[in-house]
């Protein structure tokens, strides 16, 4: 049987009050040493139940464990990538060939990001920019929790989390107004480096 480590909590790449005044500090400690703790948590005891599992031969547990997997697994990548998706430097537009891409899928930048900011006002979780590999484009995803309305073999690229925990103690049920401040810290370099791994896996 192979031997899988467990899931760690990565390090924010910044500090706490990095992206004050748009994300408090209190919010991104709760955020990420609780709430992305917990899905870590939750990933690492699924596995090791599926483990046993397959050990022992009963799987009685199994259905629930792989649908903890599905849960807390993208609930982690998701918030790491969110985490990498902003900076203190942050902000502005994107440059060079994510920008051509956006601009080619979407008709404009600013096209883009009112359909993106639509997603993430209609979302139950997640707002994402991901990369198509079948039609190979771009596409805005709304997704609900952390899978629900996913699309399969896509790659995101950019994810806003708009569950509650991400904006309430801030923004209040303005969430309209924490996705503006988003926007004043993403880390467009973090996106580019998304976008052109899936051009070198996928084109």
């Amino acid at each position: 049987m192979s031997e899988h480590s467990n899931p760690e909590l990565p390090s924010l790449p910044y500090d706490y009050d990095a992206l004050e005044p748009h994300i408090s500090e209190q919010v991104l400690e709760w955020h990420h040493d609780t709430h992305h703790q917990g899905y870590v948590n939750g990933l690492g005891a699924a596995e090791e139940t599926l483990a046993e599992n397959r050990a022992s031969g009963d799987h009685g547990t199994t259905g629930g464990a792989l649908g903890n997997v599905t849960h807390n697994g993208s609930g982690h990548y998701l918030h790491t990538l969110f985490w990498e998706n902003m900076s203190p430097n942050g902000g502005g537009k994107p440059e060079g060939a994510l920008l051509e891409r956006i601009e080619e899928d979407f008709g404009s930048y600013d096209a883009w990001k009112a359909e993106f900011e639509a997603a993430a006002g209609a979302a139950g979780g997640w707002a994402l920019l991901v990369y198509d590999p079948v039609a190979k484009q771009l596409r805005n995803v709304a997704v609900d929790k952390h899978d629900n309305g996913a699309l399969w073999g896509s790659h995101p690229i950019l994810a806003l989390d708009v569950w509650e925990h991400s904006y309430y103690y801030d923004y209040g049920p303005d969430r309209g107004s924490f996705i503006d401040a988003f926007f004043e810290v993403v880390n467009w370099e973090t996106v580019a480096d998304e976008y052109q791994k899936c051009l070198d896996h996928f084109e």
